[in-house]
């Protein structure tokens, strides 16, 4: 479970952004000084509609502790996330998977923080009958292979697939850690371009199945256990449950001043433990 940073185009600088407070423990001027030094002026963040509700959330409590500080939060996708930093459009770029090799080549400047970690949590309308699915009948339903319920314990229904749409970080983690090289989600799979969406489909939507970040997970989806673990932030921490990804914050080049602000803001004990009320893993 070591922190993926170590993979970012600067080793360094995300190494040390993440390592930095956990050396605080959470009692020096680290976890404090970002709300108290009086930040003024605009910043922008775009990017993983997962990480997108955390960075609202966070970017809500350094605004409250800082009239003069704007910070404007949109999603997009993963992909919009790397693009919007590496060609300096927006402060900070955010996604919910690694860089691909195309992308550390195209934005060489790119310094990669890991702020926290997700599981992806493979969800069902609450109707359908709950079942304990091993990887491969995952990987079989989302490719077509299985398209009964029957088939995996279930009651006999056709299964409605769920997904997202290229360009996602969840998706993305999902097809390599799930899917693997040589599987494809079907492509009868009902599309959807952000987490709330494909949340608000399941729910109304009988028999269907999809995967989601576990911070959109809620009382609306059924989640399904994998190998008999369920997705929690116990399972997801403990290394029980399967599917972990990390998320990103994403510069151009060395942070601004404001940026750097709201990295150590997020790095600060104060952040991780937003991070994890808002239903993500904390980095330490």
């Amino acid at each position: 479970t070591s922190a993926p940073a170590t993979t970012a185009p600067t080793n360094t600088a995300a190494a040390t952004a993440t390592a930095a407070p956990a050396a605080s423990s959470g009692t020096s001027v680290v976890a404090v000084a970002p709300t108290s030094a009086n930040l003024s002026g605009e910043l922008t963040l775009a990017g993983s509609t997962t990480v997108e509700p955390l960075a609202e959330a966070l970017a809500a409590a350094l605004m409250k502790a800082n009239p003069g500080l704007r910070i404007a939060v949109q999603g997009g996708g993963s992909s919009v996330g790397v693009k919007s930093a590496g060609n300096g459009t927006v402060d900070i770029g955010t996604a919910s998977r690694e860089l691909t090799a195309d992308e550390k080549s195209t934005y060489p400047d790119l310094q990669a923080f890991t702020i926290a970690r997700d599981a992806i949590a493979i969800v069902a309308n609450p109707g359908v009958k709950p079942v304990n699915l091993t990887k491969d009948q995952v990987r079989d339903i989302f490719s077509g292979k299985i398209t009964n319920w029957k088939q995996v314990g279930g009651d006999d229904a056709a299964i409605v697939v769920v997904a997202r749409e290229e360009g996602s970080g969840t998706r993305a983690t999902f097809e390599e850690m799930v899917m693997g090289k040589d599987a494809a989600i079907v492509n009868t799979a009902i599309l959807q371009n952000s987490n709330g969406a494909v949340r608000t489909t399941v729910a109304s939507t009988p028999n269907s199945i999809a995967f989601l970040s576990l911070g959109y997970l809620d009382k609306s989806v059924q989640p399904l256990s994998i190998n008999g673990v369920l997705p929690s932030l116990e399972t997801a921490s403990n290394g029980t449950y399967p599917i972990v990804r990390p998320l990103l914050y994403l510069t151009k080049g060395e942070p601004k001043p404001l940026a750097k602000a709201f990295i150590d803001y997020t790095l600060s004990k104060e952040g991780q433990d937003l991070v994890e009320q808002q239903g993500y893993l904390p980095v330490h």
